[in-house]
């Protein structure tokens, strides 16, 4: 039942039980050989599924890529609406406690008041400052759009000095 197989060529072998295909054999060729024996059909075929499979992979490092952003960009963000929580209800409860306890030692209920206020602000600044300096860390997609630039140049065969 086996029959021989031109070179360059793929055949399904069966098997003998079932007479099915099981998978594809692959007939083992340099590309210089194949060069020379395969059609310009066979070629740009090669070309093509080459190219697919490229932007395959290309679209998958960018999904990959925006997923990380994505959860980076969550986790910032979380950092952010913590620190907006926990000022709120530091300021909220330990204010009126240090007020009340500057007021007594100032015999001043405004002064304490500005004292209390001032403590926090710095607090908020620091850990706004520290969200923001999570947001700016996120990678985005930059690695994609670098290696998609350089496709028009491979399709050209032009190499693209580093």
């Amino acid at each position: 039942m086996s029959t021989a197989i031109p070179e360059g060529q793929y055949r399904a072998p069966t098997t003998p039980e079932t007479g099915y295909q099981t998978g594809y054999e692959d007939v083992h060729e340099t590309g210089h050989e194949k060069a020379e024996t395969a059609s310009i059909g066979e070629l740009v075929a090669d070309v093509s599924q080459g190219f697919s499979t490229l932007l395959r992979q290309e679209i998958a490092l960018a999904k990959a890529e925006a997923k990380q952003s994505a959860t980076q960009a969550g986790k910032a963000g979380g950092k952010l609406g913590g620190a907006a929580l926990a000022g709120w209800m530091a300021v909220l409860f330990l204010s009126l406690a240090v007020w009340e306890w500057l007021s007594s030692a100032l015999d001043s209920r405004g002064w304490a008041a500005v004292i209390v206020m001032a403590v926090w602000a710095v607090i908020a600044a620091v850990l706004a400052s520290m969200g923001r300096r999570d947001l700016k860390n996120i990678q985005g997609m930059e690695r994609t759009v670098e290696t998609t630039k350089k496709v028009p140049d491979a399709l050209k065969g032009h190499e693209e000095t580093l």
